[in-house]
């Protein structure tokens, strides 16, 4: 699943998982006790290693690709470790915040985590959200609440799968 923000893009229908407040540091997505372990496929071992009904969710490997997690403003405060970023992609986790801390916002789209900047998003865990490119709809509710785009080129380094994925197709596809 792939959550966009460009207009051709066909409306993306998920179900919340987890709902959380202001102000989530990335101490609590990842914490740091855990830092030793930094390679992108070990890290989503350890996401919300703290919240133990959300890691049992996560443990289960129940939840669908794509499941949302809801958060308040200032999603990703806290220090620059990229592997907060990381752990939520490597579940495929899309995050729909109020807002997103500076440094997280740009790891997550360096990395392809799939990110909405929704600033009044209100959905409780176990809504049905349809995300589209200027809004995100909640069906369980009937509010819809506008997106805040990402700039044209965060959108393109997040439809290529990350910055790496990005570059690899910028370099591929170069005419002499």
């Amino acid at each position: 699943m792939s959550v966009t923000h460009t207009t051709d893009d066909a409306p993306v229908v998920t179900r919340v998982v987890m709902t959380l407040g202001d102000d989530v540091s990335t101490d609590a997505i990842y914490p740091g006790r855990f830092m030793a372990t930094v390679l992108p496929n070990e890290t989503p071992q350890y996401a919300f290693a703290d919240h133990p009904e959300f890691r049992a969710l996560l443990k289960e490997g129940t939840m669908p690709a794509g499941s949302a997690l809801v958060a308040g403003s200032n999603f990703g405060c806290g220090s620059s470790r990229e592997q907060a970023a990381s752990t939520l992609r490597g579940h495929n986790l899309v995050v729909v915040a109020r807002g997103f801390a500076r440094i997280f916002l740009q790891n997550a789209v360096n990395l392809g985590l799939q990110i909405v900047d929704c600033p009044g998003i209100a959905a409780s865990a176990g809504d049905v959200l349809e995300i589209s490119a200027g809004a995100v709809f909640n069906r369980t509710t009937g509010q819809r609440f506008a997106v805040r785009a990402l700039p044209p080129a965060r959108q393109a380094i997040m439809k290529a799968g990350g910055l790496i994925a990005y570059t690899r197709g910028r370099l591929l596809t170069r005419q002499p």
